[in-house]
């Protein structure tokens, strides 16, 4: 967006410095080094030496020891530098990431994440967004075994109709509530409320199942889906939005009441709007509208405050007209109902 303007502002001999200088923002309170440690993110890490922390790849594109920005260690060194005039990060390896590949203790697995894993690990396999009729023709629970009234993780349930599996682990949902837009009242999908995870123990009409784990009770009528077979990457690559899109916070998830850093809410923009994972927007704070009793002899009046910016969110999880998203920055309050736009 502001690329065309600096072309229309620039003379093309400094454009490639004023360019780079422009849109690459260095925190002005970054430390010179500072050393990773267990419980950091890539976020926090790179709002340390930049203004806008999705910008880190840009950062560290100019350091050759840094062959993948996402796998950096806990004891790792990174120290602010330039390279040709142009901030870049270094980063020295302890002792503990230089082990030969062959005996290595440090894994991918213990590289910093881009956010804390349990803020949405949950919300990558379970629950999911539904169309209205898309569990009417899903298996359900019929009874249960042992002359159970209810059911929970041990127990084991008969299922109609799972006669030729999908897979043998399934989930159990119930219909939750409606996701609405409240531009136009329109239904957008429904929430598919996690109950419980099972495995098929025999195919058949009924089949039967046992429960792994479970949130809350089964019943009688909850239906069951396949669960998902490759777990959605926890790591991304944060990015803004390449055209101006505008949408809302529609529910937070997780019984959460107040929103803050790390909840996982529901905007009203899905796949059909160009959403993709990773995508980065502003949160604004919804202006309240006053009464202005001294406007004009007396005479009472309503005003529209403007939006306040209050944070930042990242798409994780898109769906058709939906997605799932994280809050990254909290600046102050977010609450259902609060904009949100392409920085």
């Amino acid at each position: 967006m502001f690329f065309r303007s600096l072309c229309r502002l620039l003379i093309p001999a400094l454009f490639s410095a004023s360019l780079f200088a422009d849109t690459l923002k260095i925190n002005p309170n970054h430390p010179d080094r500072y050393t990773v440690v267990k419980g950091d993110t890539l976020w926090d890490i790179s709002g340390k030496f930049l203004q806008n922390p999705w910008q880190w790849p840009r950062l560290w594109e100019n350091n050759q020891h840094i062959k993948n920005p996402h796998l950096i260690y806990p004891g790792d060194i990174l120290s602010l530098t330039y390279v040709d005039g142009k901030p870049t990060l270094s980063l020295t390896r302890s002792a503990y990431v230089k082990l030969s590949p062959a005996i290595r203790t440090s894994s991918q697995d213990e590289a910093i994440k881009m956010i804390p894993s349990e803020a949405i690990s949950q919300f990558l396999t379970s629950p999911r967004v539904i169309n209205e009729n898309d569990l009417d023709d899903a298996p359900y629970v019929i009874d249960f075994a042992d002359e159970h009234l209810i059911g929970g993780a041990g127990d084991r349930v008969y299922v109609r109709t799972i006669e030729e599996p999908k897979s043998i682990n399934y989930t159990i949902f119930r219909k939750g509530d409606a996701f609405i837009s409240p531009d136009n009242d329109e239904i957008l999908g429904y929430e598919a409320q996690y109950i419980a995870d099972a495995g098929i123990q025999r195919a058949g009409d009924p089949a039967t199942l046992f429960i792994n784990k479970s949130d809350s009770e089964i019943r009688i009528g909850d239906r069951l889906m396949s669960s998902e077979s490759n777990p959605l990457a926890i790591n991304y690559f944060p990015h803004v939005p390449k055209t101006q899109l505008e949408g809302n916070i529609i529910s937070v998830l997780n019984g959460v009441s107040q929103i803050g850093r790390f909840n996982v809410v529901v905007i009203d923009k899905g796949i059909t709007d160009g959403i993709e994972t990773g995508h980065l927007f502003d949160v604004y704070r919804k202006g309240k509208t006053i009464n202005d009793r001294f406007y004009h002899d007396d005479i009472s009046t309503t005003v529209k405050l403007p939006d306040e910016i209050a944070g930042m969110l990242m798409v994780f999880r898109p769906f058709e007209r939906v997605s799932y998203a994280v809050i990254m920055e909290a600046n102050s309050p977010i609450h259902i109902l609060d904009k949100i736009r392409t920085p």
